[in-house]
């Protein structure tokens, strides 16, 4: 995994608002000192946990300047620019590299976009003429296009186009796509250790906004390949990520984050605070981790 530029772990960051719903600067410094202190390595700006979908692009772009301010080079950055117009993703990216991102991630076209493999080729190639590097994202559940391994060595073959996320959550896919060499992040929470030992090339992980430590110390434990330590810490972290994985998944990370100390304020509407019946079933899961976590911190 060393090797590959973002590599370990990279954090889709939540954006935290205020009561009114609006982008709260001051928390977001505050946490991204705390993840930067907890050992994060990579940041994922405006990310899906990050609520950018929910952001208008003058949002997202202060979003991006300021955190990337913030972090001055202490972590890699990684933005997300996906939109429906590829014109605007080019936009966002080419404003990503003029803030110091290190790459972008972007969604193949969605919203009854093209779904054959030649005008995803041709979407992406116009993205690489920003000029950074490119983190596709397969996640057909949502999208309606599943990269396949065919599909990731045309890909490959693009200036700039450097790995694909896999969020489809099926490891047996996953691992496809690492046979075919090129390097695979696994963007599946639940999926975590079993993709780092099927050989993922990094992570991207919105979960981990809840318990940073021990987030970082199970993929430390998998890059050492100590894997009777990785077990060990896992056993702590998968049953919380089984659990948002089950749907709810943002509201349940800044639940679960709130929960933890890490609060970014509610979700912004559509999406609704996770309801209190829920948010005690995601307490009880959380009480291991939190214990983990709190020995972390004193170690």
């Amino acid at each position: 995994m060393s090797a590959f530029a973002f590599s370990g772990l990279n954090l889709a960051v939540t954006t935290p608002f205020d009561a009114q719903g609006r982008i709260d600067y001051p928390r977001f410094e505050t946490l991204l000192e705390r993840y930067l202190t907890a050992g994060v390595e990579g940041f994922v700006l405006s990310s899906g946990t990050g609520m950018h979908v929910y952001l208008s692009q003058e949002e997202s772009r202060q979003l991006v300047a300021f955190g990337t301010q913030v972090i001055k080079g202490r972590a890699r950055v990684i933005v997300q620019t996906s939109a429906l117009l590829a014109d605007e993703v080019v936009q966002r990216t080419r404003h990503a590299a003029e803030c110091g991102a290190d790459g972008v991630m972007v969604l193949p076209p969605f919203f009854e976009g093209p779904t054959d493999d030649q005008s995803i080729i041709d979407f992406y190639a116009t993205v690489s003429e920003a000029g950074l590097p490119i983190i596709g994202y397969n996640v057909p559940q949502a999208v309606g296009v599943e990269v396949t391994p065919s599909l990731l060595r045309q890909l490959s073959e693009i200036p700039n186009f450097v790995s694909v996320k896999d969020s489809s959550g099926d490891l047996a896919a996953q691992a496809s796509l690492i046979r075919t060499g090129l390097p695979t992040m696994n963007g599946a929470d639940p999926l975590v250790p079993y993709a780092l030992f099927a050989g993922a090339a990094g992570l991207i992980w919105g979960g981990a906004n809840m318990a940073p430590r021990s987030c970082v110390a199970v993929v430390k434990a998998a890059i050492e390949q100590d894997w009777a330590r990785a077990r060990e810490i896992w056993r702590a972290i998968e049953p919380v990520m089984s659990l948002i994985w089950q749907g709810d998944y943002v509201q349940s990370v800044y639940a679960g984050a709130d929960i933890t100390g890490y609060g970014a304020g509610n979700p912004r509407r559509p999406l609704a605070r996770l309801p209190a019946e829920k948010i005690a079933v995601l307490k009880a899961a959380l009480e291991p981790l939190i214990a983990l976590e709190s020995r972390l911190t004193c170690a």
